[in-house]
């Protein structure tokens, strides 16, 4: 068989007499996969370096010399290591006895001290090693001995436990930690025969600290981050699990609970965060018992964050709403009216009791809707045209954090409608990456794997501004631009124009780092990736925009939440319709009626107010109602005062999965669906929709069925009962292309005065805190991060306090004590996690990040407080 001359970056060589051509680099084992020809494998994968461990894969090569004579190789070699070249040519077991003999060798081998413990193995029935041993092995063992065995199960982590015996020394847990991961938890220990995976040991592994250097500077023992406090506190953990090719590492939550053969498997979407990674959901009998990553190559590749995996028991915790609740008011004797206990109602009843509420609101004085930002795009749809068509008001926002006008200009006039922009991929290889306001690793996982891989490969430089150098920014190799919190604005304007700032930090060679960020920035391919949490520093997008235009990088906006670039994009903004139409904008108006099947007149054409504002008219009177869907008041600047602001409303209806603190104050709780069991679509923050079925059945509805029965109730039909009809209409939305909603240009605001005993507050939120996302993993919130209190060497001396020691943190609203860990960051700033065990910040502080603090010792902040000088 002949082919013509292959381009210069290809080579043609020959696999089992075909004779093929690949490009320069390719594996012989990637080769046979084109070919269709299956090369029986366990160390391999398609997303990990090259190891050649398993010796699975042998083949029979013959390769030219220099005189062009086909020369046999003197023993099989490994093609999961082996390049093609020109003129090489290679048997595998399908045409070769020799290849055929060695693999049948190498299964024998590994074989013979592996368990026959098949039926009670997790990994039975999907396992590598079972399907090989039958189509690359041996008929009968000739192994008569006693086989090795092990203590068992390790425990990794609280998550992921180990059974020794049963591994075969492939190392894709090991090279996955290393190479994708970077978190030092498991490896290779021993030699030869003794050889074997075990979990972190300093003494074998040598990760000591030298001479010089405390346990905070480097993992040490089991604790392998000193804010972690578990022997493996990976956010990714749970990938190894997958990948290991036979049953030595399962999932404590899974282990012993189901057989693969038993699981229906549905293909989903993440709902955890905003990188729509590719999930598999596996059932049965209508229980959801794991969860797996999916093969996305465009998103998540095949890797997703524990939280994704294994935090899916919020959706049947036992506090699940079941049926409709409504509360009886009566009217007492003096006038006053008296509000009963829920109790439960017919659908007909509540859906009445509801609409007839809301229409009296309305017509009093208003009701505003605040969805929450974890919503499908079709359930926050249904919110933002239930706001204008049935309630007629624009008073409608999703961001149940800490926003502002500012974001919601920034986002109508960058975000919104703007389609795909920065991809994944292209930010694998970028020249530089500008994080501002995020924390990747914390707040985006996959993104940050992402990164990380592109800093590894591609050499994409990566900086941040923030307060401190995280291990995430740490293993992505990044830059630190030392910025206290409500200083970004003033960075970002030095980034762009290149000059020094103003509150630079002295540390040795942050100017350096200005400069050079600012360089890198203006190379083409350039992104600066913006968080929410820029929305706490007045100034902050409107620099962001500035530093964008003035270095040409591209821009790209990554909120935490799931639904909340959804909910940017069909309008559940006081500013924004769906698509990214102003709503101050007639023709916008007169498009969407169109759709809608509205009079324009009849939409309402003034902003409306944002969620922070809406409390506060709903506190004072100023609105009667209120619409919430899947809001968690802690999560909000100050929860106190919402739960304050929902009491006094007059009507409260609330659409949950689960009960909360906000259907204890509704006075008609409507329950819908969790993911899980409805159809929908994420949006993710690169601009891709992500849709989704629903994996299991059930008679629980979702949001948009629900509304549409709320708007019939109300005598307006939305046409949105189902997710086709959702689906369709959003269809019919043309992509605007009329004026957007205008830049914001707020000007930055001075740093707040620090005095003695006080710091900037910095803060932001762990990937495992104190959620409802997490609720009932107990196996997952064994690995959290440790709440600490960080400080500079200098903030902590002023206030004398050393590493380790209890820090009370207060306002005059309340105090937070956590441990001090001495950091090398930003002086006059300390950092808490923001809603973790034990620091809640917003409901303890009442605080938000730049705000300004007391400190001191533990024991003389107790003090304080008994002799009354303090809260």
């Amino acid at each position: 068989m002949t082919t013509s001359t292959p381009p210069g970056d290809h080579v043609s060589f020959t696999i089992d007499d075909i004779e093929t051509s690949v490009p320069k680099g390719t594996l012989v084992i990637r080769a046979a996969e084109q070919l269709g020809i299956q090369i029986p494998r366990f160390c391999d994968h398609p997303l990990l370096a090259p190891a050649g461990a398993c010796r699975q894969c042998l083949v029979e090569v013959e390769a030219p010399d220099r005189e062009g004579n086909l020369r046999p190789m003197p023993k099989p070699q490994a093609s999961c290591t082996l390049e093609a070249t020109p003129g090489m040519v290679v048997r595998t077991q399908r045409t070769s006895p020799v290849a055929d003999k060695a693999q049948h060798g190498i299964m024998e081998m590994l074989l013979i001290n592996h368990p026959l413990d098949c039926p009670v193995c997790d990994k039975g029935g999907e396992c590598p090693l079972q399907n090989q041993a039958m189509s690359n092995g041996r008929a009968t063992t000739r192994f008569v001995d006693v086989k090795r065995t092990f203590p068992k199960p390790i425990a990794v982590s609280t998550t992921i436990l180990l059974d020794r015996e049963r591994c075969v020394l492939c190392q894709r847990c090991t090279r996955f930690s290393k190479e994708i991961a970077g978190d030092a938890f498991i490896d290779l220990q021993k030699r030869g025969a003794a050889q074997q995976i075990g979990r972190f040991d300093e003494a074998v592994l040598d990760f000591a600290a030298p001479a010089g250097e405390t346990p905070g500077d480097r993992p040490v023992g089991l604790a392998l981050e000193d804010e972690s406090g578990q022997p493996f506190a990976s956010y990714f953990s749970g990938n190894t699990v997958q990948i290991c090719p036979v049953g030595a590492l399962t999932g404590a939550a899974y282990r012993f609970r189901s057989r693969p053969f038993d699981l229906v498997s549905t293909p989903s979407v993440a709902e955890h965060d905003a990188c729509g990674s590719a999930i598999r959901v596996d059932h049965r009998r209508g229980v959801v018992l794991r969860r797996l990553a999916g093969d996305d190559p465009v998103v998540n590749e095949e890797w997703i964050t524990d939280k994704d995996r294994f935090a899916f028991t919020w959706q049947s915790a036992p506090d699940r709403l079941t049926h409709p609740l409504v509360r009886d008011r009566e009217v007492a004797p003096d006038g006053h009216v008296v509000r009963g206990e829920l109790r439960p109602a017919s659908w007909a009843e509540a859906l009445e009791v509801a609409a007839d509420a809301l229409v009296r609101a309305r017509d009093a004085g208003g009701v505003a809707v605040l969805p929450g930002g974890r919503l499908t795009v079709e359930d926050a749809y249904a919110y933002a045209k239930l706001a204008r068509v049935v309630l007629r008001t624009n008073d409608v926002d999703h961001r149940a954090r800490v926003h502002s006008a500012e974001e919601a200009a920034f986002l109508g006039h960058a975000v919104a409608g703007s389609g795909i922009g920065v991809t994944l991929a292209e930010l694998e290889r970028a020249p530089a990456v500008l994080l501002v306001g995020l924390e990747a690793e914390e707040e985006a996982g996959v993104t940050f794997l992402r990164l990380r891989k592109g800093a590894l490969r591609h050499g994409v430089r990566v900086f941040a501004l923030a307060p401190y150098a995280t291990r995430g920014l740490e293993r992505v190799h990044g830059t630190l631009l030392r910025a206290a919190p409500g200083t970004e604005a003033e960075w970002l304007d030095g980034i762009a124009t290149g000059d020094r700032v103003r509150t630079l930090d002295e540390a040795a060679g942050a100017e350096d780092g200005l400069a050079d960020a600012s360089d890198a920035l203006r190379s083409p391919g350039a992104v600066i990736l913006v968080g929410e949490r820029l929305a706490a520093t007045p100034g902050g997008y409107s620099a962001v925009l500035r530093a964008a235009a003035a270095t040409g990088a591209r821009l790209a906006w990554v909120p935490r939440r799931a639904g909340e670039r959804g909910g940017v994009e069909v309008g559940t903004l006081p500013n924004l319709l769906p698509g990214g139409r102003p709503v101050d904008d007639p023709g916008a108006r007169v498009d969407l009626a169109a759709v809608w099947g509205v009079d324009a007149g009849d939409l309402p054409a003034a902003p409306g107010r944002d969620a922070t504002d809406v409390l506060d008219a709903l506190s004072v009177g100023q609105l009667s109602g209120v619409l919430v869907g899947g809001l968690e008041p802690d999560d909000l600047p100050d929860p106190a005062h919402a739960l304050r602001a929902l009491a006094a409303a007059d009507v409260v209806v609330s659409l949950e999965v689960r009960r909360s603190a906000v259907t204890e104050l509704a006075d008609v709780v409507l329950p819908v669906a969790p993911p899980v069991e409805k159809a929908g679509s994420f949006w993710s923050w690169e601009g891709r929709l992500r849709p989704f079925p629903a994996a299991l059945g059930s008679t629980a509805m979702a949001d948009h069925r629900v509304l549409d029965a709320l708007a019939d109730a109300a005598g307006t039909s939305l046409g949105l009962a189902t997710v086709e009809e959702v689906r369709a209409e959003l269809a019919q939305l043309a992509a605007w292309d009329g004026a957007r909603v205008a830049a914001p240009d707020v000007p930055a605001t001075e740093p707040p005065a620090v005095a003695p005993g006080t710091a900037v507050l910095a803060s932001w939120r762990l990937m495992l805190d104190d959620g409802r996302g997490q609720d009932g993993e107990r196996y997952l919130a064994g690995t959290a991060k440790r709440p600490v209190a960080r400080l500079s060497a200098t903030t902590a001396a002023a206030v004398d306090v050393f590493d380790g020691e209890l820090l009370r943190v207060g306002t005059d609203r309340g105090a937070i004590t956590l441990p001090v860990v001495v950091t090398d960051m930003v002086d006059h700033v300390v950092w808490l996690p923001l809603r973790s065990a034990g620091s809640q910040v917003h409901a303890t502080l009442g605080a938000v990040p730049g705000d300004v603090v007391t400190l001191a010792p533990a024991d003389v902040g107790a003090a304080l407080v008994a002799g009354g000088e303090g809260a």
